[in-house]
């Protein structure tokens, strides 16, 4: 067989497992917001099924054979072209999937669907205890996952690699060391001046069907493709990518405040943003996915944050909200508002979390997974162990669990280690924008106009269409010319809440 023939199979291949991994996100989208209670046992041996049959596929030792006709052949003289890129990348996902056993495998997606159904019920009931049973298993079979990925130093090395290739926990220490400083001195000069918004502009009764056509209407406007795409409910907003035109965006909405089901519709299409710019023609290969979930947070905080929560992006939306909701906005003046939207206080939800205090969240959870995945902290003291951290790094502690340990899905989900790429993906994210501004200078006019075209189209040109060709260090260096570093965040920071503080 010629490399290229090799190669076309190899394809061939990888599409089929992409595939059966795009059928299970069907049903794990059903799962999130539509599936009746009683169907989680059932759902759970469906998932473990599927994902046993992708992991079956993909460990195929013809695979194996595959890869050796093609890694010394001429498809891989340039490293960043298509063919090299998915020869690289399908090597990289074989190496460490035939390491893991499909019983294993199995056992996970089978644990995950269950324990999800109870983390729902926990929290909602806001009892921990509830939920423990499932989190010790899962924290069980993650650090088993570890072993037989293997890693040097840290079991969490194996787990976080999952999601940001090449990251470790060193590495993530020093960037968050870093980080934490440059935030905790920002904190406090914010809490020093004094100065605090009138919140009751965006806490009060704002109506969840006009919440809905608002927010449908801001993530149509940035450029969520609603052709391809959906908002429903669920009880942890997520995006779900189902195929080339299919990808799907969830929230959840507070009758009592405006900007939780706003921001986080913004948010989720901005990850859809990404995942339908994606080139099209390279589905269900490496080139036609995403880098990492940090640069993949990069896109989604980007929309939410630094162009949602924008003065520029206000002026435009303000009097549209002010139609929308005209008994709640009447007579509220838009600095008023921009300063509730933006106001920085310590609070329990990570996803309503400020810009400010944000990675703070992300540097309290990733410290409490490193501990119980080294068996430093058990699963039962849990719950205290985050309110004596949250007390720490937040000066407040949670009432209850749904407001503390409970309040998000991924522990149920089993993807332990998933938490660093959130902040990761603000200092990307805020890399990127900054580079976006010095080639388009006239952004915030742009953005005040209604019109945000340019920003999207600058993001699919340089990250999007790349795919996979790049790894998260590389391809920041190749969009900025520079490498990552946690200084864009901190001038970004403190540039817009130095002038809403007084700073």
């Amino acid at each position: 067989m010629s490399a290229n023939d090799a190669y076309a199979e190899l394809i061939k291949r990888t599409r089929e497992v992409n595939l059966i991994a795009r059928c299970a996100a069907v049903l794990h989208w059903d799962q999130e917001t539509n599936m009746p209670k009683g169907g989680g046992q059932y759902r759970g041996e469906q998932m473990a099924y599927l994902s046993g049959l992708a992991h079956k596929k993909s460990t195929d030792p013809e695979i194996g054979e595959l890869l050796s006709q093609t890694e010394n052949s001429d498809l891989v003289k340039d490293e960043f072209s298509d063919e090299a890129v998915n020869i690289r990348e399908i090597r990289r996902d074989y190496d460490k999937s035939v390491k893991v056993p499909q019983k294993l495998v199995e056992e996970i997606a089978r644990t995950r669907t269950i324990s999800q159904q109870v983390w729902v019920e926990a929290r909602q009931k806001s009892d921990f205890s509830l939920f423990l049973p499932n989190l010790e298993k899962i924290i069980k079979l993650d650090r088993e996952l570890a072993d037989h990925l293997g890693y040097e130093k840290e079991a969490y090395d194996a787990l976080l690699d999952n999601y940001e290739p090449g990251m470790t926990c060193e590495l993530v220490s020093k960037t968050f060391a870093d980080l934490r400083d440059e935030l905790v001195k920002l904190v406090a000069a914010i809490t020093a001046s004094g100065k605090k918004p009138n919140m009751a502009i965006v806490e009060q009764d704002f109506d969840v069907h006009r919440q809905k056509i608002f927010g449908q209407e801001a993530a149509a406007a940035i450029g969520y493709n609603f052709h391809d795409g959906r908002l429903d409910i669920s009880t942890h907003p997520f995006t779900a990518g189902l195929g080339p035109h299919d990808t799907r965006i969830t929230t959840r909405y507070n009758p009592k405040h405006l900007g939780q089901a706003f921001f986080g519709t913004m948010h989720e299409g901005g990850h859809a943003i990404y995942d339908q710019n994606l080139d099209s023609k390279h589905f269900g290969t490496p080139r036609g996915e995403f880098v990492s979930l940090g640069i993949h947070e990069s896109q989604s905080l980007m929309w939410e944050n630094m162009v949602g929560r924008s003065r520029p992006f206000w002026r435009h939306f303000f009097p549209r909200a002010r139609q929308v909701f005209p008994e709640a906005l009447a007579g509220v003046a838009f600095d008023d508002f921009f300063f509730a939207i933006n106001n920085v206080r310590p609070s329990f939800i990570r996803v309503e979390a400020d810009e400010v205090t944000y990675n703070l969240h992300i540097m309290l959870r990733f410290e409490i997974e490193l501990a119980f995945l080294r068996g430093e902290l058990a699963p039962k003291d849990i719950p205290g162990a985050w309110n004596d951290k949250f007390k720490d790094y937040l000066g407040i502690t949670p009432p209850d669990d749904a407001q503390g340990c409970l309040q998000d899905m991924h522990w149920s989900s089993a993807v332990i280690g998933y938490f660093p790429t959130y902040a990761l993906g603000n200092l990307y994210g805020a890399q990127f924008f900054a580079k976006a501004r010095e080639d388009m200078p006239d952004l915030d006019e742009q953005f005040a106009a209604g019109d945000f075209s340019e920003l999207k189209n600058w993001l699919v040109k340089n990250i999007h269409l790349h795919g996979k060709r790049y790894r998260a260090e590389k391809l920041v260096e190749v969009v900025t010319g520079r490498r990552l570093s946690h200084q864009p965040a901190v001038n970004y920071l403190k540039t817009k809440y130095g002038e809403l503080y007084g700073l």
